[in-house]
């Protein structure tokens, strides 16, 4: 079976309605472009376009994909932040959103986890293949561009930092709910790998698609403590995205500079929308559990530092000193 017509009863068989890519539709711009470039040619001319930018079929293409892409985006991304959540909710609080959520048990949130990460994983490889066809038909790569373009703005779903939380929610629940290993099976291909002492999380779910993400902090360069996502996608230690923003813990990074820049990237305006990765910061606790000590330790003594630095500095403006 071709891989459109299982995406179209994948998005038909879930209980929701879920945005998705328009394949059904894409093709059709592409098919039309390739059938009129022939029709001027000539019957034997190569069924590819001869335009490597072509405007009628750009114009509808990419600007349909990018909606479709953005909504995907959107839709992930507020699903996951619910259910991590519900997951990471405790006491009272813990009862009343699940009693809202109408969940019953641990199933039924991996479930949701599960269905959550299969709905990132076949929305790339959609993206991945319509991209591919482009640049078939005509000759570019175009596609390829769109892509970088994509990840710049944010649309590319593997960035999503709720990705990595699904990723590390799971490994979790696995690792300390005996009782739902049965349940949680089906994410075998979710794990913590170590490399030359350094982790990173991978995921081997769905058709060709692997995801890898790098646990190192690039401004420390070891094992992310307290880790956080800036909304370019690249991951660091809370301390140290502080410091590369250019602003204190105590004030957090919201208060960032819009012109502040991703260390790795350049990216600006970067911090403002940062994600705590909740998941993630347990998992690696528990899985470095000597190494985490240390840093806690460490960044506690900085922390005390800081926060009395910061009330020094508030006491001595109050008082015209």
């Amino acid at each position: 079976m071709k891989f459109c017509k299982k995406y179209q009863e994948y998005l038909q068989g879930q209980e929701k309605k879920l945005p998705g890519v328009g394949l059904k539709k894409l093709k059709k711009i592409l098919k039309k472009c390739r059938r009129d470039c022939q029709s001027q040619r000539g019957p034997l001319a190569v069924q590819t376009c001869a335009n490597s930018k072509c405007s009628v079929c750009d114009g509808a293409f990419f600007s349909s994909l990018r909606t479709e892409m953005s909504q995907v985006v959107g839709c992930f991304n507020h699903r996951a932040q619910k259910l991590l959540e519900l997951h990471l909710a405790s006491g009272f609080r813990k009862y009343f959103l699940w009693a809202k959520a109408k969940l019953g048990n641990h199933a039924s949130l991996t479930a949701e986890g599960k269905d959550l990460v299969i709905y990132a994983l076949i929305n790339a490889i959609a993206v991945r293949k319509i991209l591919k066809k482009y640049d078939k038909i005509h000759v570019s790569k175009q596609g390829q561009l769109f892509k970088s373009e994509a990840q710049r703005m944010h649309m590319e779903i593997l960035q999503s930092p709720w990705l990595c939380e699904l990723m590390a929610f799971h490994i979790n629940l696995r690792e300390t709910q005996a009782n739902l290993m049965k349940a949680s099976a089906l994410f075998d291909g979710c794990s913590l790998e170590m490399k030359d002492e350094k982790p990173s999380l991978t995921c081997k779910l769905f058709d060709s698609i692997k995801l890898d993400v790098d646990l190192t902090c690039s401004i420390c360069l070891d094992t992310v403590f307290d880790p956080v996502s800036l909304t370019c996608g690249h991951i660091f230690c809370y301390m140290c995205a502080c410091s590369a923003a250019s602003v204190s813990i105590v004030d957090g990074l919201k208060t960032a500079h819009p012109k502040e820049k991703c260390p790795l990237c350049r990216e600006r305006g970067v911090y403002e929308g940062a994600v705590h990765l909740e998941e993630l910061n347990i998992l690696l606790g528990r899985s470095c559990q000597e190494y985490w000590e240390q840093r806690l330790q460490a960044e506690r003594a900085e922390r005390v530092k800081q926060i009395k630095e910061h009330w020094e500095t508030q006491c001595r403006a109050f008082m015209g000193v």
